[in-house]
């Protein structure tokens, strides 16, 4: 291309999901020692609708960008509500913004949770530690269609009392018609009165109809691969179970490579799976 005296050369197309939309953050919620919630809007005025499961990539001027799974409700379109947990300098940045303070979003971005797979059915959500975060929106879905379902089981785990992500919440849902919720941890003092053991050994004694639950499991990979392997054990169709592995992805778009996994790029792939189609992979010692 000829450019006349004057002329510049055209700015190349953005890549879908590539440029950051501004956000304020409107408030913020301490959760855990190390973990809180930020509900944030858009400055440009416009929705961010998201399915659940689907992630942002989350950027903190001047320090970088991590992706962070959205944990608010599907139907609220008008605020970003996430949950973050400060293990680097991009996620501790975002932990300390405060109201008023401004951050960069691309997206809604990769898979969400087959929640329609779930109508008729028991739908079983497993989360292990902040793999809470991920699955709440599953839950905001559910209560909205919970005279769809037959029923809605919450399995939650995590390593101490103390770690318990959303208590209140767990509390509130645990008395709601139609959802049942088990809660257990690693370990704990005298003073826990609830149940003590891995959250594996919950999976069973929830499930109601095992041949007519859809699972839906989030936490650590090795959480996650026993979770599986017990709903498949106790007669869940390997089909109906879906994990969402969320393992280091850095550009999330599929560009770097860092989150692949076998053939699949968790990014752009996922992070959602049904279960067949990564039980092997996550098998594999280091892959």
């Amino acid at each position: 291309m000829t450019l006349a005296a004057g002329e510049s050369a055209p700015a190349p197309p953005v890549e879908a999901g590539m440029l950051p939309r501004p956000f304020e953050v409107r408030a913020r919620r301490p959760e855990l020692a190390d973990c809180v919630t930020l509900e944030m809007a858009a400055l440009d005025g416009g929705p961010l609708g998201f399915a659940p499961g689907q992630f942002t990539m989350l950027y903190a001027h001047g320090v970088g960008e991590v992706a962070i799974s959205i944990s608010g409700n599907p139907a609220e379109t008008d605020t970003l509500v996430q949950t973050i947990r400060a293990v680097g300098a991009v996620s501790g940045a975002l932990c300390g913004l405060t109201e008023g303070q401004r951050l960069g979003v691309r997206g809604p971005l990769g898979t969400a949770w087959p929640v329609e797979r779930a109508l008729g059915k028991h739908l079983m959500i497993v989360a292990g530690g902040l793999g809470l975060a991920p699955t709440r929106p599953i839950i905001y879905w559910a209560l909205a269609n919970r005279e769809r379902l037959k029923g809605i089981e919450i399995v939650y785990g995590t390593r101490s009392p103390d770690q318990i992500l959303y208590p209140q919440q767990l509390l509130g849902w645990s008395t709601t018609e139609g959802l049942r919720v088990g809660v257990t941890v690693d370990r704990a003092a005298d003073d826990w009165t609830g149940r003590v053991g891995v959250v594996t050994d919950l999976v069973p004694a929830m499930l109601r109809d095992p041949a007519e639950t859809v699972a839906m499991v989030c936490g650590p990979e090795i959480m996650m691969r026993f979770a599986a392997q017990a709903l498949a054990a106790a007669g869940v169709p390997q089909d109906d179970i879906h994990l969402s592995l969320e393992r280091n992805m850095k550009c999330g778009i599929g560009w770097c490579g860092h989150c692949q996994l076998g053939p699949h790029l968790l990014c752009r792939d996922g992070p959602v799976f049904p279960y067949p189609a990564v039980r092997d992979l996550m098998t594999v010692w280091e892959l």
